[in-house]
């Protein structure tokens, strides 16, 4: 039987995972917040994903869904906005000996953006917040990045809700 996922619910996935892009274009390509969420908003950027098919080790370039803008550029401002005190607030819960400045650029975004969200999202489950970032952490990375987010994610949820 087939998986029912909404078109609501896909929108959003495609916006956090648009919204991890442009957090990381801001920091690392010091490019203006308002500039990189219209691009993002127009189509100019982010339309485009690469997939590897394991079995042939080929890749290919896949068109991503539409997403919910309004909520992407929610997710982009709200880390923008308050970097500063998601960064601290991700330091008080790293394990001894992993720096959150030496981290990959694209697990700072993904960080930063899932932190964000489990904090000022409160109609969404933090269980389903988890396990889409924990997806897109599996998007981007091999098996040790993303079981680290999944607890991560999940020492810091049940901290704050």
């Amino acid at each position: 039987m087939a998986k029912f996922v909404s078109e609501k619910i896909k929108m959003k996935t495609e916006s956090r995972l648009a919204a991890v892009q442009a957090t990381y274009m801001i920091a690392f390509g010091q490019l203006p917040v308002d500039q990189v969420i219209k691009d993002f908003q127009d189509g100019n950027v982010g339309r485009f994903v690469i997939e590897e098919d394991t079995d042939t080790q080929q890749e290919e370039m896949v068109e991503v869904n539409n997403m919910d803008k309004a909520y992407f550029e929610q997710i982009v401002r709200g880390v923008q906005k308050n970097k500063e005190a998601l960064e601290k607030s991700l330091h008080l819960y790293l394990a001894e000996g992993y720096s959150f400045e030496r981290m990959d650029g694209t697990l700072q975004a993904l960080l930063l953006c899932a932190i964000y969200e489990i904090i000022n999202t409160q109609d969404v489950d933090a269980n389903v917040l988890i396990k889409e970032y924990v997806d897109l952490a599996y998007a981007f990375f091999s098996k040790k990045e993303p079981k680290m987010v999944n607890a991560l994610l999940d020492k810091i949820a049940k901290e704050v809700r």
